[in-house]
């Protein structure tokens, strides 16, 4: 078993306890976010530490029609 830490421009997202070592490219989602593996760098023999981008999510604001309110 290894400890992954998950690192975003130096901000640790996650730390876990995995078998299997993600590879650089592989889709993840952390914290319900998608992100993409950028590198994988070992610390040692139980460390490893992933470099991970979010996605970034626009959200839309809807446009709200103010014609229809009562005018005061």
């Amino acid at each position: 078993m290894f400890a992954v830490h998950f690192i975003e421009k130096n901000n640790v997202l996650l730390t876990q306890l995995l078998n299997r070592v993600p590879t650089e490219g592989e889709e993840l989602k952390i914290k319900g976010r998608k992100a993409k593996v950028a590198s994988v760098k070992i610390i040692d023999d139980l460390n490893i530490h992933v470099q991970v981008t979010i996605e970034v999510v626009n959200k839309n604001k809807l446009v709200v029609d103010n014609s229809k309110k009562k005018k005061r």
